[in-house]
């Protein structure tokens, strides 16, 4: 009798172990430079700077799949979140309030983007790139080019705490264990109504392959986060946006519609697919994330000063692709731009361990970026 292990192993796509592979080498190489780098501390820390990068990854999905980009991501990064912290210290406008003055911003900027570029058809990169600027400019008002603090006041005790709140060590496994039931329920959910609607399937054993592993990360995940002070919360809201975001694009008429608008708008258009409305939610959600993401980076840093957010465009742009998205639209999965940003993650904290310097930093995030898009070239030219 074969093994069912061996069988859905057989039938991975050697392409899909790049990742795995890529991030294995990475950490090899920075724990052999510096032992310090797989210490619980420093992974911890880890955890919290792969949330805000992929936490900005997976909106960039979102952005990528329907065959857009977005470069005003980074400097809308640094705005949100320098408008929560300007209200919150000097406004003295409570925590909560702050962030969802800010969020509310935040979906209103990218909704007249999106309105911009289906109205009047113009290239997303050519809106984006305007808003890049124009978000900068209004960044650097916002703060008056100096150091707005998140921390050491009353109303902003919810606002530092998005990056200095764990979640206790005895209610980690319990939390794993919510989600890897969650996990099969919705993956089980998903394979009943596929079935019924005569879509192809994954077969059993790679589900439950699929299943082991991911339960397994997450697991390796919650221990080494316990060994330091539990799991931090920038985590958690990653995790539940990403189980949104893959329930979005997975199972929804909106997800579906994405896909088929980055394989080919004109025959989406065609058969009847809302294009417009389709891209214009995109970009209303983008603004959100942008928002959130800004949140947990300026409170992350203790403040908002004017580097906030700086190229992070880019970082989600390579973990999207990195992750298997295409540039041109159609492809891309939200748990390949959670890894991507993992590498990526990885690389700065790794990078900044060995105390690199600022220049070779930028080089280095530049020459993955360029490796990812030559990647996707590739890829495509393969019919992938």
């Amino acid at each position: 009798m074969a093994n069912p292990e061996a069988s859905a192993l057989a039938k991975i796509d050697p392409r899909s172990l790049a990742i795995p592979v890529s991030l294995a080498s990475v950490w090899i190489f920075f724990a052999a430079m510096n032992p310090q780098f797989l210490s619980a501390r420093n992974l911890s820390m880890l955890m919290i700077e792969l949330s805000v990068t992929a936490t900005l990854a997976v909106g960039m999905l979102l952005i990528i799949v329907p065959g857009h980009i977005d470069l005003s991501a980074g400097s809308g990064v640094g705005l949100l979140g320098g408008v929560a912290a300007v209200l919150t210290t000097k406004g003295q406008v409570p925590a909560s309030l702050a962030l969802g003055v800010a969020l509310g911003l935040g979906m209103i900027l990218w909704a007249t983007m999106g309105l911009a570029i289906v109205r009047l058809k113009i290239q997303a990169f050519i809106i984006t790139l305007g808003g890049l600027l124009i978000f900068k400019g209004l960044f650097w008002l916002v703060i008056r080019s100096s150091t707005v603090p998140v921390l050491g006041s009353e109303s902003s005790n919810l606002y530092s705490m998005l990056t200095t709140w764990y979640l206790p060590p005895r209610w980690g496994i319990m939390a794993w264990l919510i989600v890897v039931i969650a996990l099969a329920w919705s993956t089980l959910r998903n394979r009943r109504t596929r079935s019924r609607a005569l879509m192809r399937i994954e077969s059993k054993e790679e589900m439950i392959l699929r299943l082991l592993v991911i339960g397994q990360a997450l697991l390796l995940v919650v221990l080494v986060c316990n060994l330091y002070r539990g799991i931090p919360l920038p985590l958690i809201i990653l995790i539940s946006l990403a189980a949104v975001a893959d329930w979005l694009t997975r199972n929804t008429p909106f997800g579906r519609y994405l896909y088929a608008i980055g394989g080919n708008e004109q025959a989406a258009s065609a058969c009847g697919v809302p294009v417009d409305r389709t891209i214009l939610t995109a970009f209303v959600i983008m603004g959100g994330i942008v928002a959130l993401t800004g949140f947990m980076q300026t409170s992350y840093a203790g403040a908002s000063t004017t580097t906030v957010g700086e190229l992070m465009e880019l970082d989600a742009i390579a973990a999207c692709v990195i992750g298997g998205a295409s540039l041109r639209g159609g492809r891309g999965t939200v748990l390949g731009a959670i890894l991507g940003a993992l590498i990526m993650a990885s690389l700065l904290n790794g990078m900044t361990l060995q105390a690199v310097t600022p220049e070779i930093k930028l080089m280095i995030r530049g020459a993955v970026l360029v490796v990812a898009v030559v990647m996707d070239v590739r890829l495509r030219r393969k019919g992938a």
